[in-house]
């Protein structure tokens, strides 16, 4: 009898025992996992968002955008820029984006054969994966991963459809570019021509007018010397806008002519509250900043790969003057 008594104090200290060193176990293992945890939690991806309109309220939007979804998403995010549309200061971030080894470069697209050998030959070599935000360079062209933005072929068309709806299927329409047409700007002027074309009365002018205002006002005042009988002006590049007008304004009553552009910037948000452009495209530069960050974690999670090779579209609007009075 006390030999079977000793025999169960001694089974039950064996039971009480294994318990005890499962749970000290389990405790010294949690202690060992929670710093690896605590590390890995700090060790998050570097991101950077390269732009050549740093001053401008659209790109301060995309920043906003971006930087909220990088504290979402608990990454780093480094906003590099020029002002005035530096090229070489530009291209010259990529450059020290890449030797700096970030994890993912965000970055204006630029149409030039320096920007495609940069994505193309020094970002991709390294491994470095790119994503265009609101002006795209064809995939093929530069191995972009993908574009987030508008698209600027529908926005083109868009106008033109209210164009139309405002002047009529008659009329000299004047379609002011930059010489140097990128990307984003060709897709704009190939959707206005898709819909105005077909209307046989609608006669289209296309007119190449630098890039400084000083360019943009000698161009208008040429052609409306050699065209005074223009109906209508697109700005396909937002920035020509205001001196079209003001050219216009110099010499004539603005009210008689149609006059559409692209971007919700202040000055052509005042000039339509002033009555003198009569609609123009809305971007969602916010949306592009958020949706480009959030596209480039799923990249490098492998949450989506690869990443859809037209791009992801943001919304775009057609906002009328009377929208905004």
């Amino acid at each position: 009898m006390r030999k079977t008594i000793i025999v169960s104090l001694f089974a039950g200290c064996l039971v009480i025992l294994f318990f005890t060193l499962t749970s000290m176990i389990k405790v010294f293992s949690s202690e060992l996992i929670e710093p690896a945890l605590t590390v890995e939690q700090h060790n998050t991806y570097r991101l950077v968002l390269i732009t050549r309109e740093l001053d401008t309220p659209f790109w301060a939007k995309v920043e906003q955008g971006a930087m909220a979804a990088a504290e979402s998403y608990g990454v780093s995010l480094e906003v590099w820029g020029t002002y005035g549309t530096n090229r070489d200061d530009f291209l010259k971030n990529i450059e020290i984006a890449i030797a700096s080894k970030v994890d993912g470069i965000i970055v204006q697209g630029l149409d030039t054969d320096e920007f495609k050998s940069l994505t193309k030959v020094k970002a991709a070599s390294g491994g470095i994966p790119i994503i265009t935000v609101a002006n795209d360079v064809p995939m093929n062209e530069s191995l972009r991963r993908t574009y987030v933005g508008s698209d600027h072929l529908e926005a083109g068309s868009m106008i033109a459809r209210q164009l139309v709806s405002d002047m009529g299927f008659v009329g000299k329409v004047v379609l002011m570019v930059s010489d140097r047409q990128e990307h984003f700007q060709r897709s704009r002027l190939t959707g206005i021509l898709n819909v105005l074309n077909p209307y046989k009365d609608i006669e289209t002018i296309i007119v190449a007018a630098g890039e400084s205002r000083v360019d943009v006002a000698g161009a208008t005042t040429k052609l409306l010397n050699e065209v005074p009988d223009a109906d209508a002006f697109i700005a396909v590049s937002a920035n020509h806008a205001g001196s079209i007008i003001q050219e216009i304004g110099k010499r004539m009553q603005v009210d008689p002519f149609f006059i559409y552009s692209f971007d919700d910037s202040p000055e052509t948000l005042t000039l339509m509250q002033q009555g003198k452009i009569d609609a123009l495209i809305a971007q969602s530069p916010s949306a592009m900043g958020e949706k480009s960050v959030a596209y480039m974690i799923k990249w490098l999670t492998g949450e989506l790969v690869p990443l859809n090779p037209d791009g992801y579209f943001t919304d775009i609007r057609v906002l009328r003057a009377e929208d905004v009075r």
